[in-house]
Order: C-alpha cells, then sequence, then structure tokens
C-alpha cells in the first residue's frame, strides 16, 4: 500500500526522535518516496545525516538551503506529498500547527499541504495529559487531521504512562490502513444530501433552518476519500466543494428532490444528511411584502418527503441512511423514521447532547440498523463522524 507513495516525515524536537531512524527506513523499505523534515531543534536529537543517509535525501530544515538563496519551497512541498506525518510531534509543533503560527519550514508546509497530514504526539506524561495539549489534539482532528495515539510505557523522565511516540511499525500500520480504504468503495456510486433548503415568502425572505451542512460534506469527502462516485446535492451551504465530489445545487426541497429524483436509478448508496424544510409557502410573493399590517398570516403547504418518497421503490441493492435530529423520545422517534422511510440504517443526534447538531464542528450519534442493532460514539469531530459512518456502512452492508 505504500509503494510508490510520496510520504514528507517531519521530525521536531523530542527524544523520541530517535525513533524517526527506524520508521524512515521502514517506509524506504517498503518503497515509499520520503523527504523528511526536520525543527531545528530536533537536529539536536538526531542528526540529519542519519536521515539523509536513510531517506537518500538532503533533509530540509529552512527555508533557505545553506544562505545560498536556493529556496525550499514549502508550496511545492505541501502539493508533492501524498501524506505528511510528524513523528515524533512535539507539544510545540502541535499547538503552532493548531494556531497557524508559521515561524519555520515545517509549520508553513504543514499550512500548504493539500493531503492527510499524521501527528505521532511526543512528550512527557504531564505534558500530554495538560488540557491545553488535550485540547489541541482535538483541535487538529477538527481540522481532518489524523492522531497516532501515543502509548503507553517509560518516559524519558522515568515516569510511567502515556506520551511515548507510537512505535515505527505502528505509525506504518496505520499509514497502510489509510491507503489500504482509499479504494474501498471504488465502482460504487454515492448520493449524499446536505446543507438547508431555502423555501421563499417573496423574493427577500425565506423559510429555513440552522444546517451549514458540515456532517454531509463530511460524509461525502469520506467516501469520495475511499474511492466512491459521489454526488453531492447540496441545499444552502458556504462550505467549500469536497475533492472529487460532484456537486448538484438544490436550494429548494423541490429542487433537492428532483435532483436526487433524476439519479437515483443508478445509485448504490444514499446518505439523506440534508435539513429540509417540511413546509413551504403555497404560493410566493413575486414582490416584497410590505408591513402594512401588525400580523400577517403565512398559508404553508407540505413539502415532498424526499428519503420517504424515494424510500418506497429502494431496490433491493441499494442502501439508504437516513439522519434524525431529535429533542424528545430520541430513539423512538428515530425508529419509527427507520421503518416509515424504508432506511437501512438511521443515524441519530440529540440536541440535548452538547457540542452535538447544527453548526458545530463536532456531533455526537448513534447508529441503528433495521437489524436491530445499535451502535453509539462519543462526541467526535464531524469528520471523524463521518468515518464512523462510512466504515458502518461498509461493515453492515458490504462485508
Amino acid at each position: 500500500m505504500i509503494q510508490g507513495k510520496k510520504i514528507i516525515v517531519i521530525v521536531t524536537a523530542s527524544i523520541a526522535a530517535y525513533k524517526s531512524a527506524l520508521f524512515v527506513r521502514l517506509l524506504i523499505k517498503q518503497g515509499a518516496d520520503v523527504q523528511v523534515l526536520m525543527s531545528e531543534s530536533a537536529t539536536e536529537f538526531i542528526t540529519p545525516l542519519t536521515l539523509s543517509t536513510l531517506s537518500k535525501k538532503p533533509v530540509l530544515i529552512d527555508f533557505v538551503k545553506d544562505k545560498t538563496g536556493e529556496w525550499n519551497n514549502h508550496v511545492d512541498l505541501g502539493l508533492w506529498a501524498d501524506l505528511i506525518v510528524f513523528a515524533p510531534a512535539s507539544a510545540n509543533s502541535i499547538a503552532k500547527c493548531v494556531h497557524g503560527l508559521c515561524d519555520n519550514l515545517i509549520s508553513a508546509v504543514y499550512l500548504s499541504a493539500k493531503c492527510p497530514v499524521f501527528f505521532a504526539p511526543a512528550m512527557d506524561l504531564d505534558m500530554y495529559k495538560h488540557p491545553s495539549t488535550q485540547s489541541n489534539l482535538k483541535q487538529l482532528q477538527i481540522y481532518g487531521n489524523h492522531i497516532i495515539p501515543s502509548e503507553f510505557g517509560e518516559l524519558a523522565s522515568g515516569l510511567i504512562g502515556e506520551g511515548r511516540m507510537a512505535e515505527p511499525e505502528h505509525i506504518v500500520e496505520f499509514i497502510e490502513k489509510y491507503f489500504s480504504s482509499k479504494n474501498i468503495f471504488s465502482g460504487k456510486k454515492v448520493l449524499i444530501t446536505a446543507g438547508a433548503t431555502q423555501e421563499a415568502i417573496d423574493p427577500v425572505r425565506f423559510i429555513s433552518n440552522h444546517s451549514t451542512g458540515k456532517m454531509g460534506y463530511a460524509i461525502a469527502e469520506n467516501f469520495a476519500q475511499k474511492g466512491a462516485e459521489v454526488t453531492l446535492v447540496s441545499g444552502i451551504t458556504s462550505l467549500p466543494i469536497p475533492q472529487n465530489v460532484k456537486v448538484v445545487k438544490a436550494p429548494s426541497a423541490q429542487e433537492m428532490f428532483e435532483a436526487c429524483h433524476n439519479i437515483i436509478e443508478d445509485i448504490d448508496i444514499c446518505v439523506f444528511s440534508a435539513a429540509v424544510a417540511d413546509y413551504r409557502p403555497k404560493e410566493m410573493a413575486k414582490e416584497k411584502i410590505k408591513k402594512n399590517s401588525p400580523e400577517m398570516v403565512l398559508e404553508l403547504v407540505k413539502n415532498v418527503d424526499i428519503a420517504a418518497t424515494l424510500g418506497k421503490n429502494k431496490k433491493s441493492n441499494q442502501t439508504f441512511v437516513g439522519f434524525a435530529l431529535e429533542t424528545n423520545n430520541e430513539t423512538e422517534n428515530a425508529l419509527k423514521k427507520l421503518e416509515s422511510k424504508n432506511f437501512d440504517m438511521i443515524i441519530l443526534n440529540s440536541l440535548q447532547d452538547a457540542g452535538a447538531g447544527f453548526a458545530h464542528d463536532t456531533n455526537k450519534i448513534s447508529i441503528m440498523t433495521r437489524a436491530g442493532k445499535r451502535i453509539d460514539f462519543e462526541l467526535k469531530s464531524k469528520k471523524d463522524v463521518a468515518d464512523d459512518i462510512v466504515q458502518t456502512i461498509l461493515q453492515e452492508k458490504f462485508q
């Protein structure tokens, strides 16, 4: 899985830097093209000569090569890599990446990267457990980075606990697992609905909700990373289009239904994560409604139930997944939707849970299947939640 991959290994200041030599050697043995970057302080723990010999390339430390004026182009490096690994990732380097501090080559490359970035933290127990470090690690995940958990054992200080950098073999396993999942859904066509719909009252006003589309966009991105052909039917959002995802704009419920209906026949997996308005004004005023009276009566009619309508004609080889955002009787209401809309599984999240629901970068979900299985997950970044959802679909329906 690693053969031919272009991997940047970033070594920062930690006693665990001695493990970087074995890590680089393992990558090279598996056929990776490795470029090592080091912080200036890291050179006090292991020499650039060691890592350049193993990687068969000069180690890059500064923006300018030997003060000759020749530039180590951080943008080109960020675009070149298929994957970046901070190993070891010190508390300082983690904090810099979280806050976008860009005072050296490695942080500039990190900010320029378009590829997945992995962090293998390495520090003493108290530093690792400090709320600042734990908050920074969570924020890295919210940004879409991957954390390779520190391991338990004896530390340089003599303390016993978490904080050891994962062993080089384990880091390689994480990377292999990432690349092996890249084509898991190759040949599968996936439809995702996401974002809020807007139902026009007049040319100025509309009915909508607080959905940002973050959850649906994260799911679409995850499927695409795993090789699926993804169509994202998107309501109103301000999010960038995920890589390798086709987007169809559908501002209203009716437009979203029509967009889905046009392609559903050939779809293998459909995830209905959009927050679709249940009602729309019976008639849209052609001109802006003036404030001529203290009250206004707005007559509403029901929108088409996209998931239920498409679910009636779901084929046996199709997988439909829905969302239930609830405020009370969560499980009962979610199971009713599972049956009434002919879903194969439903994802429940509750507005009663802190950090879950609209606008947050995090979510807390439970997945219930038609077979009666329930899986509860902790609060995570929406990117990690998306991976949990996609992995569950894989395990329940395609393995």
